[in-house]
């Protein structure tokens, strides 16, 4: 017999995990929208509603920009929980960062549209002007409206929230987002005044998860907007509009796309708000969660140091990277410009020739279905597997073609060859002294891999591992004890 588990072992845990969300499971869910003035505490009901850190909290006001969704179970109900960026009244006019504001605004107001139930989220004291004017937005929505007064844990400041009643509340509700107090009573309420009648149960949509990275400015909301035919991340010239990663579905070609559009990726030496570090924290995070990355590259600015960094992070985790030449409508056109364009980016990332490159224009719709195919292109190599037959087969003529050294000290023999894993993928090499291997007699193994059994647009994987037992034999005892 082989080695005990040689090959079992092989095989164990090498495909990234993937997190199973029981609630992908349900269509048609309610939504409820979390909504009110900045720095209430709405991305910390948010996360508390949820049961995870999915929404950056910050003292900071205005820390939520794009509304984030998410779905997730209140008392046992599916629903789609929205957390909204805050509505804010004050603003330098003329200034960027109020061109902003009123792009979030106008994104809260879409959302209380199309909302199931409205989570108006108040905070005990004193009753600012923001919350008058917000009030008073709502009154077309009132029989959908909950009114929840937050920061009042332990009964603190509750005399002054009862203020609140003036406004013609049915009902409020005193909670502690940060400290969970009546967070159970609330949620009581939220299923009540829900209608669950049209949820409907099936098995999970397998999606191609997309995450779209690269330097702040460079198009990647655009991008995303463009291909989810929406307007769900907010666009602006502002630098850093995309705080938290903002994901939208989509299909093309019969295939179901989940897109990740994440905050733009600074040198560490320029981030210096908090808030930023946790974006760009989120950015990398969600690489986790991928298969492909577009990383989106700015055809005007060109390439620079930062975008080896970004890339590095991909790289390591084994996913299928297409380069993203954005703004290609205001670079001079034709082939000859592209190639020496595709040219600059295989010099640029060396180790990751094999990378596709797309040229196209976010903003005008341009070179889309080139993306969308090449990412389709790009799925497929990541998850397909290879028949361990098949491989030695490959494996026997690739050694006939390039023989292992003869010479004594750097000798050895290569005895057979597995896939791994997929998604990423990765081939585990059984020799005998896998120490004295050669970068370069690696290299060639792996260019065989990608040529000759179609990989030419991915990464893959190849680790060495010490056996005495030849392919042959491994076989022979496999066939005798399916016998």
């Amino acid at each position: 017999m082989i080695e005990s588990n040689e090959i079992l072992e092989s095989l164990e845990s090498k495909e990234r995990p993937r997190i199973f969300d029981e609630t992908k499971k349900y269509k048609n869910l309610p939504k409820v929208v979390i909504a009110g003035r900045p720095n209430v505490g709405k991305s910390t009901l948010f996360n508390r509603l949820l049961q995870k850190r999915r929404a950056i909290t910050d003292s900071t006001p205005g820390v939520t920009r794009d509304p984030i969704e998410e779905d997730c179970f209140i008392n046992g109900h599916p629903v789609r929980l929205i957390d909204t960026g805050g509505f804010k009244l004050e603003r330098k006019i003329g200034t960027a960062e109020a061109i902003l504001d009123e792009l979030v605004v106008e994104k809260t107001l879409d959302s209380l549209k199309s909302a199931d139930l409205i989570l108006l989220l108040l905070e005990a004291g004193t009753i600012t002007a923001e919350d008058e004017e917000f009030i008073a937005l709502l009154r077309p929505y009132w029989n959908k409206v909950i009114a929840a007064v937050n920061k009042t844990e332990g009964g603190r400041r509750e005399e002054e929230a009862y203020n609140f009643y003036q406004y013609g509340f049915d009902e409020l509700i005193f909670i502690s987002a940060e400290h969970g107090d009546r967070i159970e009573d609330l949620s009581e309420m939220i299923v009540k005044k829900l209608d669950f009648s049209k949820v409907k149960e099936g098995e999970e949509e397998k999606r191609i998860r997309i995450a779209i990275i690269g330097k702040p400015n460079t198009g990647k909301s655009t991008l995303a907007n463009r291909l989810t035919h929406s307007t769900a991340s907010i666009v602006s010239d502002y630098a850093g509009t995309t705080r938290d990663f903002v994901e939208s579905d989509f299909d093309y070609r019969d295939k179901k796309f989940h897109i990740i559009d994440t905050a733009g990726i600074r040198k560490k030496s320029k981030v210096h708000e908090n808030i930023e570090y946790y974006s760009v924290n989120r950015a990398i995070k969600s690489l986790d969660n991928a298969d492909i990355v577009f990383h989106i590259i700015d055809a005007q600015e060109g390439l620079a140091e930062q975008d080896k960094k970004i890339v590095s992070l991909a790289y390591e985790r084994g996913l299928g990277v297409i380069f993203v030449l954005n703004k290609w409508d205001t670079q001079e056109q034709g082939r000859k410009a592209f190639k020496a364009a595709e040219q600059n980016m295989k010099i640029m990332f060396g180790q990751m020739s094999y990378a596709p490159v797309v040229a196209l224009s976010a903003l005008e719709g341009k070179g889309i279905k080139d993306l969308l195919n090449t990412a389709l292109e790009v799925y497929e190599q990541l998850t397909r597997s290879i028949e361990t037959g098949i491989l030695n087969t490959a494996l026997n003529d690739w050694v006939q073609t390039y023989p292992p050294p003869a010479s004594k000290s750097s000798q050895f023999k290569v005895r057979y060859i597995v896939q791994t894993s997929v998604n990423p993928v990765s081939f585990l090499l059984f020799c005998t002294r896998p120490e004295v291997v050669s970068q370069s007699y690696l290299t060639f193994l792996k260019n065989r891999i990608r040529n000759d059994l179609g990989y030419d647009k991915i990464p893959i994987q190849l680790e060495l591992k010490a056996s005495r037992k030849k392919w042959e034999a491994y076989t022979k005892n496999r066939n005798n004890s399916r016998g």
